[in-house]
C-alpha cells in the first residue's frame, strides 16, 4: 500500500466491508476522550491531509469518489465529536456517530451540495458539512437541555 493511499484509507480501514464509511467514523470515536479542542484540531489536521492526498491520488480522475477514501468520514465525525462536553458519556459518542452518518448517507440539504462538488474538495465538503450539522444538533440539544448527558 503507498502512503497516500495508507493515509486517504485512514490505515486501511477504508478497505473494511461493507460499509468503509461507518469504520473510517467509528476508528476515530476513542479521540472524542481528548475533548473538543483536540477533536476540532484533528478534524482540521485530516481535513488538510485529507485533501492533499486525494488530491495527488486522484490527479487523473477528478469525478471519483472512491469508497475506500474515509478520511474525509474520519474528519466530519472529528467536528461533530468536538460539539460534545469535555468528559463525554458513551451516550454522546454514540448520538454524534448516529447523527453524523445519518446525515453523511441521507445527505440533505446543503450536504448533498456539497456531495455534488467535484474533486478532493468536493470528497471532503460533504462529510465536513454533514459533520458541522451534526455538531450544531449537539450542541442545540446541549443548550436546549443542559441536564441531558452527553
Amino acid at each position: 500500500m503507498t502512503p497516500l493511499r495508507f493515509i486517504a484509507t485512514m490505515g486501511g480501514i477504508g478497505l473494511l466491508r461493507p460499509a468503509p464509511g461507518s469504520w473510517g467514523s467509528a476508528l476515530v470515536l476513542p479521540l472524542a476522550l481528548l475533548g473538543p479542542g483536540a477533536c476540532l484540531a484533528l478534524a482540521l489536521l485530516l481535513t488538510l491531509i485529507g485533501l492533499w492526498a486525494i488530491d495527488r491520488l486522484l490527479a487523473t480522475d477528478r469525478a471519483a469518489d472512491p469508497g475506500w477514501v474515509v478520511i474525509d468520514e474520519g474528519a466530519g465525525q472529528l467536528l461533530a465529536l468536538a460539539a460534545l462536553p469535555p468528559s463525554p458519556t458513551g451516550w454522546g459518542i454514540l448520538l454524534a456517530f448516529l447523527l453524523f452518518r445519518l446525515f453523511d448517507v441521507t445527505k440533505p440539504g446543503p450536504v448533498g451540495w456539497a456531495d455534488r462538488r467535484h474533486g478532493p474538495f468536493g470528497i471532503m465538503l460533504d462529510d465536513v458539512v454533514a459533520g458541522a450539522m451534526a455538531a450544531a444538533l449537539l450542541l442545540l440539544l446541549r443548550f436546549a437541555w443542559p441536564e441531558v448527558p452527553l
